[in-house]
């Protein structure tokens, strides 16, 4: 399909004290070093990985460093390792009573996580981590580990579940949960697409020009509390998967999109996809990804590539841009509305091609368009 990285949510053994449902939430760690038996063992997710590596895909896991499951081995022999209420009982994170609240006061804390970290690189090759809700844990930290680690292995991969800029002092890439939710409140009526876009430009003014911003439509949090991305965007649902493509960002695709996936899978009980049929939406995604990788105008984090809005909004609710570099562009248009909508590019001149039908167009400074609602039209620039 022309996926990149892998991102394997954590797979370590689940705490079983206090624990919700049947499975549990993997966000409730019992054994940094493990795997869950009811997954299979390390050297299942060891043969896992040489197996992605050998297909050129690269693999990044979880790793959960705010907190730990009430049932940890830290808890009775590392008792210093965790905070404490007034009356003396272990502090429990946000109300979540399944896990219990690591205190990076002490150094023992930040050394045991690191090297639960160095575990995962030196026996299964890992290639980089999801570092989940990242700005609960002090900047520092995660500096001082991505310091050693990346002196252990050249070129990992660190993802930071947060919007904080200045945490890309230790990250490559954050989360972009502002446009996410932004662009659910947009889809429903709540916010007008000029306030959507400034959500994007500020991204662009507050974040490093070379930063890495993940879009999504859907991920686990929003599948199981929040809906399927169907639920939070209706017919709108491929629109804003062409925007996350395209858009100076990195794309992330949940597992199961690619069918697509109509069912809210549960958070804490092992609830499979059902993985049967045609998969509707492979050759769109495979499209889009293939488009990135033949366009630089398309490169996340490149200094080099400009992005213009080239739409008249004649209706508030058309959206075009241009990705260029140099000789090289990417045209987007984005109808979002869910009205059909006449409407005009701008300052666009060259020869495009459709690439989805393969149509040929010549652009001449103006061009004229109609859209149904929520449609879409992708260009890119012929050489």
């Amino acid at each position: 399909m022309g996926v990149e990285v892998l991102w394997f949510m954590p797979t370590y053994p689940i705490g079983i004290k206090d624990r919700h449902g049947a499975l549990g939430s993997y966000y409730s760690i019992r054994d940094y070093k493990g795997v869950n038996p009811e997954f299979g063992t390390i050297a299942d997710f060891k043969s896992l990985v040489a197996e992605a590596h050998t297909q050129g895909f690269k693999v990044i896991m979880d790793f959960v460093a705010n907190h730990s499951a009430n049932d940890h081995p830290w808890i009775d022999a590392h008792p210093e390792y965790y905070v404490y209420n007034p009356d003396g009982s272990i502090l429990h994170p946000h109300g979540w009573d399944d896990v219990a609240q690591l205190n990076f006061e002490k150094r023992g804390v930040w050394d045991a996580l690191t090297d639960a970290m160095h575990f995962w690189i030196s026996e299964v090759d890992i290639d980089g981590f999801r570092c989940d809700m990242a700005h609960l844990v002090p900047l520092e930290f995660w500096i001082q580990a991505r310091e050693k680690l990346d002196a252990q292995k050249a070129g990992l991969f660190w993802l930071a579940e947060c919007e904080e800029p200045d945490y890309h002092q230790a990250f490559d890439a954050t989360y972009t949960w502002k446009w996410m939710h932004g662009s659910e409140d947009f889809y429903h009526g709540k916010i007008n697409l000029i306030q959507l876009l400034e959500i994007l430009y500020s991204s662009d003014v507050q974040f490093p020009s070379s930063a890495f911003r993940m879009y999504f439509t859907s991920n686990h949090d929003e599948n199981s509390w929040n809906g399927t991305e169907y639920e939070k965007y209706g017919d709108a649902a491929r629109l804003f998967a062409v925007f996350t493509c395209l858009w100076n960002g990195l794309p992330m695709i949940y597992s199961g999109q690619e069918m697509p996936n109509f069912k809210r899978l549960k958070f804490f009980d092992r609830d499979p996809i059902e993985w049967a049929g045609k998969f509707e939406l492979h050759d769109f995604y495979k499209s889009l990804l293939a488009l990135r990788r033949r366009h630089s105008s398309l490169r996340a984090g490149d200094e080099e590539v400009r992005t213009t809005i080239v739409s008249s909004l004649q209706d508030g609710n058309v959206f075009s841009f241009l990705r260029k570099k140099e000789d090289d562009s990417v045209l987007a248009v984005l109808n979002c509305s869910g009205n059909g909508t006449h409407f005009r590019i701008n300052g666009v001149n060259g020869t495009y091609k459709n690439m989805f039908d393969g149509a040929v167009i010549e652009f001449a400074g103006e061009t004229d368009f109609f859209l149904p609602e929520w449609g879409y039209l992708v260009f890119e620039s012929v050489k």
